[in-house]
């Protein structure tokens, strides 16, 4: 650091200090994009590499070996690893059994249409012409169904990329198991590879299932909602009586647009969104590391009764407290509403006006959340060598550098991935803005699509996902949003925190 920076004021110090944040802070942005797209170019290089590799063995293969580049397993039976072999013909087979019966019909309706913004699907439901005698009626033709055939072809897309990844393992086992041979290298036999199984790949034969439900119900649904993003999917267009169709960036268009009213809102509830995660994060963390410092003091008397005072609120349901809060705070009958007004001669405005409700949504956060914040720092206070703060002592250190230059720092060294979860878990704090407020009060001036003024993305999505428009393609435009932006900003702040800089040298 410059040395004119310590000739400044105290008020030009910590505008300097703003100042190196943002500039790092933009200059983390930008490097963690290219960061991303170096990542991306070193998968795209590692994937020509293999296919060089393969058009390799392919030329100075053997016969067998040539011919499992299209029936999978040969090059393993010719050289010795027949059930590894058979397992590989099996799952080409069963692959070639699926498409034809069922996942290449998906695929081909879903995507025919992707580029020109054709229906996914050919035919809605609707009533049949011939009269039928046995019903009395026109009896009803279902049609197809738009939403099904999008996830039955985004399974089949993740299942034709697993028989790629296969049939690449496959073809360089099959060219590694030649050259062995050449070599006098006898291949492992299947009673072996079960064993390893069990041995240094134990790892594998866990985590196979977890990672299997993981993609069931966690992967595909993902994909899915990202896809639903690009159509028209909402209540004009529900499934199974109507189809929906590919739309391309509209609906990012429509949303990130300055000059339409659904555009103004979302900057509206984003900036809002931003600014109430900063509030809730940093103000339970600080709040409750000074509590906890206060209570942890030499002379305090009745800690315990304290922290058992504060941790109170933890052993009541969330959902509960905030049910009652709302209560306590409504505008007619609310106890704190009526309290304020008989003492302080002020009705507060909760659930009518926008500012006052977003404040005390923050301060009942705060009372909820502080404890938790207590609990933890008290336990990382009580691990910080109490030779530190004896030595700062002996030095002259005020009580104010001492937490600034021991305290604060150790802190945040340990807590920083918690800061980081913390904040991102308020961007999507759906319990607390919607049990408090229901997002409310609405400008419908301001505000539009079934947002309010203290709504959050995610509060949003709920309302445009269950509202009467069930505007299912703007709910998982706004997703992405999220997803995007609690994943950039985790990613590249925990790159950045002292817990990953100094984890070698901090002490």
């Amino acid at each position: 650091m410059n040395s004119d920076y310590y000739l400044m004021s105290p008020g030009k110090r910590f505008l300097h200090k703003c100042k190196d944040a943002a500039v790092g802070f933009g200059r983390g942005f930008c490097g963690f994009w290219v960061a991303l797209g170096r990542g991306f170019l070193r998968i795209t290089r590692t994937c020509i590499d293999t296919l060089k590799q393969i058009g390799v063995d392919w030329w100075h293969g053997d016969l067998a070996t040539k011919a499992s580049y299209f029936v999978l397993g040969l090059s393993h039976i010719a050289h010795g690893q027949i059930i590894r072999g058979l397992i590989y013909l099996a799952l080409e087979l069963l692959f070639i059994g699926y498409m034809v019966a069922f996942g290449g019909h998906f695929l081909v309706m879903c995507f025919e249409n992707f580029f020109t913004g054709g229906n996914i699907g050919r035919t809605e439901t609707h009533v049949s012409d011939v009269w039928d005698d046995n019903l009395g009626e026109y009896p009803k033709i279902e049609g197809d169904n738009s939403f099904l055939i999008l996830l039955y072809g985004i399974l089949t897309l993740f299942v034709v990329l697993f028989f790629i990844i296969v049939y690449f393992i496959s073809i360089r086992e099959g060219a590694k198991l030649e050259k062995n041979k050449k070599q006098g290298i006898k291949p492992d036999n299947f009673a072996r590879d079960l064993g390893r199984l069990s041995d240094d790949r134990f790892h594998i034969t866990l985590l196979s299932l977890p990672m299997l439900g993981l993609f069931m119900f966690t992967i595909v649904p993902l994909v899915t909602m990202i896809f639903i993003a690009f159509t028209n999917y909402d209540a004009n267009h529900e499934v199974p009586e109507h189809l929906f169709q590919w739309v391309g960036f509209k609906n990012f268009v429509e949303l990130f647009s300055m000059e339409s009213k659904l555009g103004n809102t979302f900057w509206r509830v984003l900036g809002w969104t931003l600014i109430w995660a900063v509030l809730a994060t940093f103000s339970n963390y600080f709040l409750g590391m000074l509590l906890a410092i206060l209570i942890n003091k030499k002379g305090i008397r009745c800690k315990k009764l304290f922290r058992t005072m504060f941790v109170s609120t933890i052993a009541v349901p969330q959902f509960v407290s905030l049910l009652i809060m709302s209560k306590m705070l409504d505008v007619d009958g609310g106890i704190i509403t009526q309290f304020i007004q008989s003492v302080f001669g002020y009705k507060m405005q909760f659930g009518l006006d926008i500012t006052t409700t977003r404040i005390a949504i923050v301060i009942v956060n705060m009372w909820v959340g502080i404890p938790y914040s207590m609990l933890m720092c008290s336990g990382i206070l009580m691990n910080i060598p109490a030779d530190l703060y004896e030595s700062a002592k002996m030095d002259g250190a005020s009580p104010f550098h001492t937490f600034v230059k021991i305290t604060l720092p150790y802190m945040l060294f340990v807590t920083g991935p918690y800061l980081i979860t913390s904040f991102i878990g308020n961007i999507n704090n759906f319990n607390v803005i919607y049990l408090l407020s229901g997002g409310g009060p609405g400008d419908l001036l301001l505000y539009t699509d079934g947002a309010k003024g203290t709504d959050l993305l995610i509060t949003w999505l709920y309302k445009l996902s269950l509202g009467a428009d069930r505007n299912y393609k703007l709910a998982s435009v706004i997703g992405i949003i999220v997803f995007v932006i609690s994943a950039t900003l985790s990613l590249m702040v925990y790159n950045k925190s002292s817990a990953v800089q100094e984890e070698d040298s901090f002490q």
